[in-house]
């Protein structure tokens, strides 16, 4: 019996060594770190420049590997694939971690709080909500009376399913609005037809849109997170302009796949909150308007529940649906 019980272990010992061996001198080799987006976008260049501090704090390479498509459920089931073992991780956003599910349904390839290791809360972008300067409204009670006041209305959004869009239909239930929803490829264009008149308001980010209002071709009214915004103090938040609780900002996280060895998370947790610290990266934040998150990766768990419920229910209750 001694004799079995010795093999037993020794048996389950050689299989856990590989895993403890990785542990204890990780990082020994590059690390990919997955963006779900192109090249050149806001993701990419907070990918690549996190990256490049990952890489200084950690003595590896961080290898950026671009795989858009399928609003990051492309990288996302890449991701959950990928051997837990530190070396590949996943810069993704509230799109694949709380509103897919919502979306996507039993036909999303991946389960966001079953297939990932949480890593670290990055940050948010708040959006805020711009009409053209030549509409008669001036504020959030003015914009509610004009929406209401003609059939025609209609708000413009990134795409179906993006922050835009159902931050909006949030909003369109929230004070009883049937404006008409106008999806664009993208943020840059809707910003571009509401210069020309073309749809009346959207809910847009801030990185986007505020150098438009800067340069007086859109009026801000007010914005989506529930205190102002540090950088422009003097524009109100929507949920003080009469709908108390009104709540919507974009955020990233890092994940890793699920199933990566405690100490390596804690390795990679520690370095990402070093990397957040870094003036050059606070500097870059500032710059693409992001409001600095970190701390332990609890955050990325309780923020991936709590907000996937959240937005279900507006996915459910506007009948939203993605082709």
């Amino acid at each position: 019996m001694k004799a079995v019980l010795s093999a037993f272990v020794l048996c389950t010992a050689s299989l856990l060594s590989p895993l403890s061996a990785q542990a204890s001198d990780f990082p020994s080799k590059p690390i990919r770190l997955v963006v779900p987006y192109p090249p050149g976008g806001t993701t990419d260049v907070l990918a690549r420049t996190m990256g490049q501090k990952l890489s200084e704090a950690i003595g590896q390479p961080v290898l950026v590997d671009n795989r858009p498509g399928a609003s990051e459920a492309i990288a996302a089931s890449l991701v959950a694939k990928s051997p837990p073992d530190g070396y590949t991780i996943f810069l993704t956003s509230i799109s694949g971690l709380a509103v897919n599910p919502g979306l996507y349904g039993r036909t999303l390839t991946y389960n966001p709080q079953k297939d990932f290791a949480p890593l670290m809360y990055v940050g948010r972008v708040p959006s805020i909500i711009v009409v053209n300067p030549k509409l008669p409204v001036q504020n959030m009670q003015e914009l509610r009376t004009y929406l209401q006041s003609g059939p025609d209305r209609s708000y413009a959004s990134p795409g179906n399913g993006t922050t835009g869009h159902l931050g909006m239909e949030m909003y369109k239930k929230a004070v009883g609005l049937n404006t008409t929803h106008v999806p664009y490829k993208g943020g840059a264009p809707a910003l571009q037809d509401m210069m020309a008149g073309q749809t009346d308001v959207m809910m847009g980010l801030i990185s986007e849109a505020m150098p438009m209002v800067k340069g007086g071709k859109l009026r801000a009214l007010a914005v989506t997170t529930l205190q102002r915004s540090p950088a422009y103090p003097d524009l109100p938040t929507v949920a003080e302009s009469g709908l108390p609780g009104f709540e919507m900002f974009f955020w990233y996280a890092f994940v890793a796949p699920a199933g990566t060895p405690p100490t390596i998370t804690a390795a990679l947790n520690k370095a990402l909150n070093q990397v957040l610290v870094d003036p050059s990266i606070r500097s870059k934040f500032n710059e693409l308007s992001i409001e600095a998150g970190g701390g332990a990766p609890q955050k990325v768990t309780d923020l991936t529940q709590t907000e996937s419920v959240k937005w279900k229910k507006v996915i459910d209750d506007a009948g939203i649906k993605v082709e």
